[in-house]
């Protein structure tokens, strides 16, 4: 007797990223905040690519922790992240990637680039997301 397959993580349909677009990291007001900057670097990795949709929100509410985003996906936990901006964005989508292939929606620390390793400020449980 054969063992099934496991599911492809994957298949629950693409990961969804809701950056913050209004974060500002401290800094001034400014027509093009860091939390902009971050979402427009994350379209912009993320263009071709039918497992990553990027969104963005107008506050997650975690202003001393700018910039934020939350990464959510059907079927595994949702995670608030911070201490972001776009200078991390690449290291982010490789979270991203890492995040669409994991079961729950854990990365562990051990899998995660070095530069996000102070980003997690909290998880959601996967009924919250229903379609991400």
């Amino acid at each position: 007797m054969s063992i099934p397959a496991s599911p492809d993580p994957m298949e629950a349909g693409p990961v969804h990223l809701h950056v913050c677009v209004t974060c500002r990291r401290g800094l001034p007001a400014s027509d093009n905040p860091p939390g902009r900057q971050l979402h427009d670097a994350m379209h912009v990795l993320a263009s071709g690519n039918p497992q990553v949709v990027v969104h963005e929100v107008s506050c997650l509410a975690a202003c001393n922790d700018g910039c934020t985003a939350v990464v959510a996906m059907p079927g595994k936990w949702g995670w608030l992240l911070a201490n972001l901006g776009p200078e991390k964005a690449a290291d982010l989508m490789t979270y991203v990637a890492a995040y669409g292939a994991s079961r729950s929606g854990t990365v562990m620390p051990s899998r995660r680039p070095a530069s996000l390793s102070d980003m997690v400020r909290g998880r959601f449980p996967a009924t919250l997301f229903p379609g991400a």
